[in-house]
Formats: C-alpha cells, structure tokens, sequence
C-alpha cells in the first residue's frame, strides 16, 4: 500500500504537470479518481480485464497509470493535448491500453454492458470496469445501462463512480440532485458498496469483493474533487482550468 501511495502521489503530479504543459485539460476529476484508478491498474485487474473510462475528461489520470503499467513512454505524458499526440484529451483508440474511445458522457456504462456481454458470449472470466462521474448519472442513458445490466443479470460488470459532488457548472445537487444514489442503483438490482474514494485499502477490498458478486455490481466512492491540492480541493472553478506557472509551482510542491 506504501508503494500504491507513491504511485498516486506520482500520477497527480503528472496530472499537474501535463495540463499545465498543454494549458488544456480537466485537474479537479482527474485528480479525484487516480487514488481508484492506482489501485485498479496496479493491484486489481488483470490483463485480460476491460476497462471503460466513461468520464472521459479525466484522461490525464489514466494516461498517467497507464504510463506506470508500461504502456508508453512516461516522457510521452508531456505530448497530452497536442497537436498529432496519441494522448488526446479524451482517450482514443490510438493510445495503447485504452479499450474504448469515450468522452461523450453517459455513454460508458452502456458500452461497458455490451463489452461484458460480448465477454460471456465468448466464455471468458475477464471482467469489465467502468468508471462513472457523478454528474453524468443526470443522463438517463445510465440509468438504462443500469436497468441493462440487472436484467442481463451481467456478473462480469463493476461500475466505480468518483462521487466528488461537483460538476463543471456546480455541485452536483444543485444543477440536477442526484439524491440517495446507493438505493437508486440498488433498486436497479446491482450489489452496492459505498466507500472512502482516497483509502487504497477499502478501494481494494471493495473491488476485491465486487469481483465476487453473482450480479452486476456497482461502488460508489466518495472522493474530493482536486483532492491533494490544497487550493483545488472541492473547488468547482478547477473543473478544467489549466494552472499557471506559480499555480503549478505551488501544486507539486504542495505533492512533494
């Protein structure tokens, strides 16, 4: 778990430094989800597993575990949102590891069910993770891959969502409330576990005992959006703003 906290540590450092080098791209839900996606990459999944980032903005943070699991180059980070770069602002398919081109939110769920089905039409054991934003569950298109998922009754699908409680225009609740989110979904037929999204040891366990479900199942992980930065922390107005110079000198000092 120590060498996990370092690897997190590291990936919102380079989310940091890779926004700030394009002066473009999403800090507060990338750094929100690198403690979830740390241990997914690094301790949960195999390489057969699919892996679906529906909040697709929060690219910076997956190019980063990637980077770590040996994918490309970690000097290739600095060509993020550049102009012939395979790290696009949204994952595309020509970047090495990236399963599904995404960013329109809402669309991931539905995708990672047809994934997951395709997988047992094909007899294999690999599981499918996606990985949700709470302000895109305000698109019904989820909740149809919620309903989906219970009636395919799709044991082979675990949904994360980053439930950092702000959106690009606000907090979620005020743009459009989201509500009692673990009862909705349970009452969808998905297993759900509600968790801290910056403890390394209940992400794990989490994960380890949603692998094990004989259904669909879902987590929802209470995060901090900009977590790690003192001054983005739950701060809205970093939803995609790009550092300045001193802003980003103060933030890797600040992740020392």
């Amino acid at each position: 778990m120590e060498n996990l906290k370092k690897l997190a540590k590291q990936t919102r450092r380079n989310i940091i430094k890779m926004v700030y080098g394009a002066q473009s791209g999403h800090i507060g839900g990338a750094m929100s989800a690198a403690d979830i996606l740390t241990v997914l990459y690094h301790k949960v999944m195999t390489k057969d597993d699919r892996f679906v980032l529906s909040k697709g903005h929060a690219s910076a943070a997956l190019y980063s575990v990637l980077s770590q699991r040996g994918y490309f180059p970690e000097s290739e980070l600095m060509t993020f949102r550049k102009l012939g770069s395979r790290l696009q602002g949204h994952p595309a398919l020509i970047c090495p590891g990236v399963h599904v081109a995404t960013g329109s939110l809402g669309q991931g769920l539905s995708i990672a069910c047809g994934i997951a089905m395709a997988l047992k039409l094909d007899k294999k054991q690999s599981k499918v993770f996606v990985l949700l934003g709470d302000g895109e569950l305000q698109e019904g298109s989820v909740w149809e891959g919620f309903m989906h998922g219970s009636h395919r009754g799709l044991d082979n699908i675990i949904a994360i969502v980053d439930r950092n409680n702000l959106q690009i225009d606000g907090c979620t609740e005020n743009v459009k409330a989201i509500g009692a989110l673990t009862d909705k979904i349970k009452a969808f037929g998905w297993d759900v576990q509600e968790i801290d999204g910056h403890d390394l040891d209940s992400i794990y366990s989490a994960l380890e005992t949603a692998k094990k479900s004989k259904g669909p199942a879902a987590i929802i992980a209470n995060t901090i959006k900009g977590k790690g930065v003192s001054f983005m922390e739950n701060n809205a107005g970093w939803h995609g703003t790009a550092p300045k110079t001193e802003e980003c000198e103060c933030a890797l000092k600040e992740l020392d």
